[in-house]
């Protein structure tokens, strides 16, 4: 026998989770039963449980009337002292209110004839003169501005840098890109034309509408970033100049001429070592107005109450919400992410609530906690520890989390279906990494894989969850995830491609783990800091 194996023998003597009860209550958890759950949570009428949408709103109501129907007791207070299921929280979001450029008697819109970077806030219309100035480059030795007035105006330019004959870089030359050229250059040309004092810079950055299509397709779906969903009101880092990209066809508009002047002056510069002279010029107008709106929201707990230690309280979390409807309404249910997890809490939460219907309540209590906004930023799990924590953060003793299980990932495939990544179990507490192992050697047998507990892995999934919110605050946390996989974010993350034993397994093992946190006769040690 090694050294590790006695070590562990005497941690599992006299533990209390060891009873011939807990075995019973735990399997209470079964497969077929996390497939019930999940099938409503997961089904199309469930609109994907976007954050602030009406999905993620029923499928609270759901939630509330699992945890009602078990005898789980509701601990969040309303106004008028009620106590309630769901603790509700509101968020804010920027977004763009009128946004268009006017030139020609014709208005362009955002997201359907340009894209821009950066946060451009111009509440009121404001009229200005467009120019343009080639590919918008100062050098010694290529100077687009030379001899020109553009203050207070909306500049033009090419994307990327002139070339030679030989495909090198005019400005360089080499085969290396200067700095006017490659993904980024558009912030070396934005920056000078603000040093020059232009108003609005609009970049051609396609040749044609085929491409532009795609241009459009491709930054669009960056475009979320500029009206996240946040847990504070307030102003937001915008400027008044912005870089806006647009087709050729809309650049011609913009400088009052046809597309087949543009060209044939974009083709003169390719020809040339030097700028060329262009009166290439037009008026336009622009507006871009940014409003504020709010989006109400809440988390779903349920508790029992402990025994003789029932000011200490266990959470055992999951996120309920996922990313909703795209933009074709294809709808993603989110059966893996994390709709697996969800309905793990509930079938946990039924086997404490056997347990102590029948006497064997836990000396702890454990709180039961569903949260929203996950895949917003961690807000839901943010709101309760950081804002407004039901239960006394000084008085939760651990955090169990669980985010994505039931679904082999391409590491495991053709290898393993018995396993379960766990991270975070040693960051904050030596002895909750023993519980946790010794939990799973005597009950479970699962492979602990520790791939993403190594603080080096690219993927940080330490960060990427709700119990991250509880580990900041020095409250020691396992995060259980059986990894990534195709269907992560998309309309295939369907209930048919979930794996229910194993799911069964995996929460298996969380309630074994939960069984010692809350009966054990200590509250565990935070002895260590490994984040």
């Amino acid at each position: 026998m090694t050294y590790k194996q006695l070590l562990l023998g005497a941690t599992l003597v006299g533990l209390p989770f060891l009873s011939f009860g807990q075995k019973k209550y735990a399997a209470s958890i079964t497969a077929a039963d996390l497939e019930k759950h999940l099938r409503i949570l997961a089904a199309d009428d469930m609109e994907g449980r976007e954050t602030g949408q009406a999905g993620q709103r029923k499928a609270a109501e759901y939630i509330s009337k699992q945890f009602a129907a078990e005898g789980l007791k509701p601990i969040v207070k309303t106004e008028d002292g009620k106590l309630v299921y769901q603790q509700p929280f509101t968020l804010y979001k920027k977004n763009w209110g009128d946004f268009y450029v006017s030139a020609g008697g014709k208005r362009f819109e955002y997201l359907k004839d340009f894209v821009v970077n950066g946060l451009l806030y111009q509440p009121t219309e404001i009229a200005l003169e467009s120019v343009f100035v080639g590919y918008g480059i100062g050098e010694t030795n290529y100077d687009d501005y030379a001899g020109r007035d553009v203050k207070g105006k909306a500049v033009v330019m090419l994307e990327g840098e002139p070339k030679t004959t030989g495909d090198k870089s005019l400005i360089s030359g080499t085969s290396e890109t200067s700095k006017w050229g490659g993904p980024n250059g558009w912030r070396a040309k934005s920056l000078l034309a603000k040093e020059k004092g232009a108003a609005q810079v609009f970049i051609i950055s396609a040749e044609s509408p085929e491409a532009f299509k795609q241009v459009l397709a491709q930054r669009g779906a960056l475009q979320g970033r500029f009206n996240r969903l946040t847990l504070k009101p307030g102003a937001e880092n915008v400027g008044s100049m912005g870089v806006f990209l647009v087709s050729s066809e809309t650049a011609a508009a913009l400088l009052n001429t046809s597309a087949a002047t543009l060209t044939q002056t974009t083709a003169q510069l390719a020809q040339s070592t030097a700028p060329v002279s262009s009166s290439l010029a037009g008026h336009i107008s622009v507006k871009a107005d940014r409003v504020e709106e709010k989006a109400q929201s809440s988390n779903v707990l349920g508790f029992i109450e402990g025994t003789d230690k029932k000011d200490e309280v266990l959470i055992v979390s999951a996120h309920y919400d996922h990313i909703g409807i795209s933009a074709d309404g294809q709808v993603n249910n989110g059966a893996n992410d994390d709709g697996s997890g969800t309905v793990s809490v509930i079938e946990i939460a039924q086997a404490f609530a056997k347990a102590k219907a029948e006497g064997k309540g836990p000396r702890r209590s454990i709180l039961f906690l569903t949260v929203s906004g996950e895949e917003k930023g961690l807000l839901g799990s943010q709101y309760y520890a950081d804002m407004s924590p039901v239960i006394p953060l000084d008085k939760t003793v651990a955090d169990l989390n669980i985010d994505m299980v039931g679904r082999v990932d391409d590491l495991h495939k053709g290898k393993s279906d018995n396993y379960i990544y766990v991270i975070g179990s040693d960051k904050l507490s030596s002895e909750l990494h023993t519980i946790s192992e010794a939990a799973n050697e005597k009950n479970v047998k699962m492979e602990l894989d520790y791939k993403y507990n190594d603080p080096k892995d690219p993927e940080r999934i330490y960060y990427r969850s709700d119990h991250y919110n509880f580990a900041k605050h020095q409250i020691p946390i396992i995060f259980y995830f059986n990894g990534l996989h195709g269907d992560y974010h998309k309309p295939t993350d369907d209930v048919e491609k979930i794996d229910f034993n194993l799911a069964e397994r995996s929460a298996r093992l969380v309630f074994y783990t939960a069984w010692e946190i809350a009966n054990r006769d200590e509250r565990l040690v935070v002895d260590s800091n490994k984040q």
